[in-house]
């Protein structure tokens, strides 16, 4: 599927449930993704992309950015404390802090370099064991934490368990932060999106749709 085929159900899903289109963004999750399906998409004018690895965006968006301009490149994966440095000046957002630990590092941070990326709290609305995110009985209190910590807080993210309705995890994701006053969702990917927008999505993780199925490393 296209870039213009995904922008269009964006659109669609939006109209559909009474939302802007200008209040969804749509990432384009370019990891391990060849760089000539990359240019592609940039060619397109498209601007927001989304990496899993500081490591591996660090190795393309600079020469990218290079050729093409501002690109806003948001970080969706994992990210190790070690790299929160190199992470708050390669990236626009950051959309899994996911532990005490990690925000209190981004914080200091944020105070030596004069500047933070807009933040994301990952919610581990599954209670999956082998996931990364704060359970949801502990969300309110890290939330309260992080914005003592004068971080950037956009809003929340959660990635829903494979084998459940993505729906019930978007619901309560959104109801988590309307309680705390966060109006960003980072929900929804190839499969789901539409689903998320109804449920008030503003960021869509959308990859294998608009790229292809990622080549395995």
């Amino acid at each position: 599927m296209s870039l213009s085929e995904i922008s269009a159900k964006v659109d669609a899903a939006c109209a559909k449930a009474g939302r802007s289109p200008a209040d969804v963004h749509l990432i384009a999750v370019s990891k391990v993704q060849p760089l000539e399906r990359i240019t592609a998409v940039l060619d397109q004018g498209h601007r927001l992309f989304g990496e899993n690895r500081v490591q591996e965006a660090a190795g393309k968006w600079p020469d990218l950015r290079a050729q093409y301009g501002h690109v806003d490149v948001h970080l969706i994966g994992p990210l190790q404390s070690n790299k929160a440095r190199q992470a708050m000046d390669l990236f626009q957002a950051i959309h899994s802090v996911d532990r005490p630990k990690l925000a209190k590092a981004i914080a200091r941070l944020a105070q030596e370099l004069g500047h933070c990326p807009d933040l994301f709290l990952q919610i581990n609305t599954g209670e999956e064991p082998q996931k990364a995110g704060v359970q949801p009985a502990d969300a309110d209190a890290f939330i309260a934490d992080c914005l003592a910590l004068d971080l950037p807080v956009q809003g929340l993210m959660c990635i829903p368990p494979i084998d459940e309705e993505p729906s019930l995890h978007f619901a309560l994701l959104a109801k988590i932060a309307a309680r705390n006053g966060l109006a960003g969702l980072s929900m929804g990917m190839s499969s789901d999106f539409e689903n998320a927008i109804a449920l008030g999505a503003t960021h869509v993780r959308v990859g294998s749709a608009i790229f292809g199925e990622r080549e395995v490393q």
